[in-house]
C-alpha cells in the first residue's frame, strides 16, 4: 500500500483532479498529435511562447527538459501574453497571444474544457497546466519550487518502463500512465530519466486548499510579478528562489551533488 507524507500527498484528498484523470487518455491523444501534425513553425513557436523556461535550474549532461501548457497563473496562456504584454523578438504581443489561442483551440480543446469545468467549479484552483517532457538520458540537478501556496501534480501520460523517477527528500517515486503524482515541490527534489525514451506528463499545479483562497491569490501575485520581472518567459512559473541552499544538500544525503554542484561551478 502506497505510503504518503507532508510532501508525496494523496491524489484522493483532491477530488477536483479526478476529472483531469477521468480525462487522461484523451489528453495524451492531444499531445500525441499536436506533436505528429504540428507545422515546424507551430512547434517553435510553442516552445518560444507557450513554454515556460527558467534560468535556475539546471541538468547535468546534455539531455533537456521541454515543456509548453495553456494555463498559467489561473489564465489561458494568450491571456496571459496579454496582460503581461509580453516581448518576444519574432513576434509582436498581439500576434503572439493570437497564436497562442489559435493552437490552443486547434489542438487543446478537450484540455481546455477540463481546466475550464474544474475552475467554473472550484474557484479557479488550477493555476498551471503544461505538457512536461523528459528526454532519454535527462538528470535534474537538486532544487526546489518556491510555492508555498501550490501544489504540483503530474498526471502521467507517456511513461516508458525503467529508472524514469523522481528523487525527493529520502525518498524515490515513479510516474504511473493515467495517475497523479502529487508533491509538495517546496521540498528539495532531483528527477531524472535514464530510459532511452521521453516520458511525458501533464503538470498540474493547484491552490492548496486548505489555505486561505486571499491568502493564496495575493502571495502569487507577489510572487509573480517577481518572477516576470527577472524573467518574462518563465510565465510566472520558475523563480530565483528554485535554487537549493547547501543546508537542503546536506540535510536530505545529497552532498555528492552540492560538491559536482560547486566543482562545475569554480
Amino acid at each position: 500500500m502506497e505510503s504518503f507524507n507532508e510532501y508525496h500527498l494523496n491524489p484522493q484528498n483532491f477530488p477536483f483532479l479526478k476529472t483531469f484523470q477521468d480525462s487522461w487518455q484523451v489528453i495524451r491523444d492531444e499531445f500525441t498529435t499536436f506533436m505528429k501534425q504540428a507545422s515546424p513553425e507551430e512547434l517553435q513557436f510553442t516552445y518560444d511562447v507557450l513554454g515556460p523556461k527558467s534560468k535556475t535550474i539546471k541538468t547535468k549532461g546534455s539531455s533537456k527538459y521541454s515543456a509548453f501548457g495553456i494555463l498559467f497563473q489561473g489564465l489561458f496562456v494568450e491571456s496571459y501574453v496579454q496582460l503581461h504584454q509580453i516581448q518576444y523578438q519574432n513576434y509582436e504581443t498581439k500576434i503572439a497571444a493570437e497564436k497562442s489561442l489559435e493552437l490552443r483551440n486547434k489542438y487543446f480543446s478537450n484540455l481546455s474544457y477540463v481546466i475550464e469545468q474544474v475552475n467554473g467549479f472550484d474557484e479557479n484552483i488550477i493555476r498551471n497546466a503544461y505538457f512536461g517532457t523528459f528526454h532519454p538520458g535527462l538528470d535534474i540537478k537538486l532544487h526546489v519550487n518556491y510555492n508555498p501556496h501550490m501544489n504540483r501534480g503530474y498526471l502521467g501520460l507517456i511513461v516508458p518502463e525503467g529508472d524514469v523517477a523522481m528523487k525527493i527528500c529520502h525518498e524515490t517515486l515513479y510516474w504511473h500512465e493515467g495517475e497523479f503524482l502529487i508533491l509538495d515541490h517546496s521540498y528539495p527534489h532531483c528527477p531524472h530519466n535514464y530510459t532511452n525514451y521521453d516520458r511525458t506528463v501533464l503538470v498540474v499545479d493547484f491552490f492548496k486548499p486548505d489555505k486561505s483562497r486571499e491568502e493564496v491569490i495575493a502571495f502569487e501575485k507577489e510572487q509573480v510579478a517577481e518572477r516576470m520581472q527577472d524573467n518574462p518567459y518563465s510565465l510566472g512559473v520558475f523563480g530565483k528562489s528554485d535554487k537549493a541552499k547547501e543546508e537542503d544538500f546536506i540535510k536530505y544525503g545529497l552532498a555528492h551533488q552540492l560538491e559536482w554542484d560547486k566543482a562545475l561551478s569554480s
